[in-house]
C-alpha cells in the first residue's frame, strides 16, 4: 500500500516568515493582526485536505547578531509576533477538519494553566489541537519572564520531563469519564467520588488539586516535539507522537529519523507510531521555468541582515564579528557539504563570502524545493522514501502566495498519484493524522500515567 504523505502548514503569528520578504509585492503578512486573513488561510489548507497548520512561536528577541535586538526589530525577524493560541477557536470556527499545532514553552510557564489552556482549545476545536512542545533558548526571554540569564539545557529538559508528568496527570487521571452526570432531579452536576485530586510533589513542581477542565476529546493533545539535540531526541523518543524537524538535505533527515525511532524503541513505544515532518520550503508554479522564476524574483527581496539574525540565533555567533572558522563549523552541522568544499578550494586566508552564505540561508535552514508541479511531486516522493519521513511542514517565502501556490499547482498531483488525501478521516486530530483512537496509545507516557492511577482507559 502506498504511503499517504501528510501536509501541515507552518507559520507565525506575526509578519515575517522569510528575511526581507514582507517587502514584496505579493506578500500580505502584515495582516496578521486581521482574523479574516487567518480564517482566509485556513478555508485555503482545509480546501487543499492539509491535516494541520503548526504556529511555531517566540518568546524573546534575537539579540546575537549585532549583539542587539535592533537587526530584529528593523527587519521584523520574529517579531511583532503574537501568541497564535488566541486564533484557533475563530479558525475552527470556519472549518470542519483541519486541526491546528500550537507551540508552547514548558521553560517559564506552568503546567497548570497550560494543561487548561490547551484543554479549552481540545474542548472548543472538537479534539482538533496539537501541542508542540520547545523548551526556550533565547537569554532575551528569560529576561522577559523575570530571570536574570536563561535556564541551562539539562535544567530546562528536566523540567520539561516534570512538566509533562504533571499534564498528564492533569489530562489523564484528574476527571473519570463518567463524572459529569448533570442530575437536575437531583441537583449534583458533578460526580464527586470520580474527580481525583492529583497530588504531585516533584522537584520544579508541586501541583494539589484536581483539574477545572473536564475531559476533551483526546483527553492528551496529540504532541509534537521540535528538539533535534541530544537531549531533545531523547525527550522526543519518550514523548512525542510527531516530531518536526528542520533539517536541509534528506541525509540529515535521515539520521535524525532513524536515532529518534530507535530511541522510541529502545523506551518500549511502536517505532512507526512516531511520526516525522521535515520542513520543505517550496517555490512552485505552473512550471519548472515559472518556478526558477518565482526564485529569483524572491532572492532580490533577501536581506542580510535579517539572515545574519536569524543565524545568530539559532547558533549563537555573532556573523559580524565571528571568525571563518567557527562560521564553516556551523556549515558543517547544519549539512552544507557542498559549501564548506567549495570554501576550502579557495585560496588560503580567503574571506568567507557572505553573499554566498546568505544566498545559502536565504530561505532558512530547511528542504529548498524549486519546480514545477511534476518536478515537485517527484521530489517529495523520493524524499519520503529515502529518509522514511511521513509528511511535511510546508513553509513560505511569502504568506499566504507560497502556501496557496502549492496547494493549487503541488497538490493536486500529488493526490493524482494517490499520494496526499483527497477526503478527511473522521475523527479527532490523533485519529486523522495517525489514525487509531482518539487517545493516546497504551505505550505512550500518558496512558502509563493513567495506568498507574488506577484510571481505566
Amino acid at each position: 500500500m502506498t504511503k499517504r504523505i501528510k501536509l501541515n502548514a507552518v507559520t507565525v503569528n506575526g509578519p515575517t516568515v522569510s528575511p526581507g520578504l514582507w517587502a514584496h509585492p505579493d506578500d500580505r503578512s502584515r495582516e496578521y493582526r486581521d482574523l479574516q486573513y487567518w480564517t482566509d488561510i485556513a478555508r485555503t489548507l482545509e480546501a487543499a485536505r492539509f491535516d494541520s497548520l503548526f504556529f511555531a512561536d517566540m518568546l524573546g528577541l534575537y539579540d546575537v547578531y549585532r549583539a542587539s535586538p535592533a537587526p530584529a526589530l528593523e527587519q521584523a525577524i520574529q517579531v511583532p509576533i503574537n501568541d497564535p493560541t488566541y486564533l484557533i477557536p475563530a479558525l475552527a470556527h470556519v472549518t470542519e477538519n483541519l486541526g491546528f499545532a500550537v507551540t508552547i514553552s514548558t521553560t517559564y510557564e506552568q503546567p497548570y494553566p497550560v494543561a487548561r489552556r490547551l484543554s479549552t482549545l481540545d474542548q472548543l476545536t472538537g479534539g482538533r489541537v496539537g501541542w508542540n512542545i520547545v523548551t526556550s533558548n533565547l537569554p532575551s526571554a528569560a529576561r522577559l519572564y523575570g530571570h536574570a540569564e536563561e535556564i541551562p539545557a539539562s535544567d530546562r529538559y528536566d523540567r520539561a520531563e516534570e512538566f509533562l508528568d504533571v499534564a498528564y496527570k492533569l489530562w489523564e487521571t484528574s476527571w473519570e469519564d463518567d463524572a459529569e452526570i448533570v442530575d437536575k432531579a437531583g441537583k449534583r452536576y458533578v460526580d464527586i467520588d470520580k474527580v481525583h485530586d492529583i497530588g504531585h510533589v516533584g522537584t520544579h513542581f508541586s501541583v494539589y488539586g484536581t483539574h477545572t477542565v473536564q475531559p476533551t476529546p483526546q483527553r492528551t493533545p496529540f504532541l509534537f516535539q521540535a528538539g533535534s539535540s541530544e537531549r531533545g531526541r531523547q525527550f522526543a523518543a519518550t514523548h512525542a507522537e510527531a516530531v518536526f524537524l528542520n533539517t536541509p538535505t534528506a541525509g540529515a533527515t535521515k539520521t535524525i529519523i532513524d536515532d529518534i525511532r530507535r530511541r522510541a524503541e529502545d523506551a518500549g513505544r511502536d517505532p512507526a507510531s512516531v511520526l516525522f515532518f521535515p520542513k520543505i520550503t517550496p517555490i512552485t508554479g505552473e512550471n519548472d521555468e515559472a518556478a526558477s522564476a518565482r526564485f529569483s524574483d524572491f532572492l532580490s527581496y533577501s536581506n542580510k541582515e535579517g539572515i545574519f539574525t536569524l543565524l545568530g540565533a539559532w547558533t549563537g555567533l555573532d556573523f559580524s564579528t565571528s571568525d571563518d572558522s567557527r562560521k564553516i563549523a556551523f556549515l558543517e552541522r547544519a549539512d552544507q557539504r557542498g559549501l564548506v568544499e567549495s570554501l576550502r578550494r579557495k585560496q588560503p586566508g580567503a574571506r568567507l563570502d557572505v553573499d554566498e552564505l546568505a544566498n545559502v540561508f536565504a530561505f532558512g535552514t530547511s528542504w529548498l524545493s524549486i519546480g514545477g508541479p511534476e518536478k515537485l511531486a517527484d521530489a517529495i516522493e523520493e524524499y519520503i522514501e529515502e529518509t522514511g519521513a511521513d509528511g511535511f511542514n510546508v513553509a513560505s517565502v511569502v504568506q499566504p502566495s507560497t502556501v496557496a501556490e502549492f496547494a493549487r499547482h503541488v497538490v493536486p498531483e500529488l493526490q493524482r498519484r494517490g499520494r496526499v488525501q483527497t477526503e478527511y478521516q473522521p475523527g479527532t486530530y490523533r485519529q486523522k493524522i495517525s489514525g487509531g483512537d482518539a487517545r493516546v496509545r497504551a505505550d505512550h507516557p500518558a496512558a502509563a500515567v493513567a495506568l498507574q492511577a488506577g484510571v481505566s482507559r
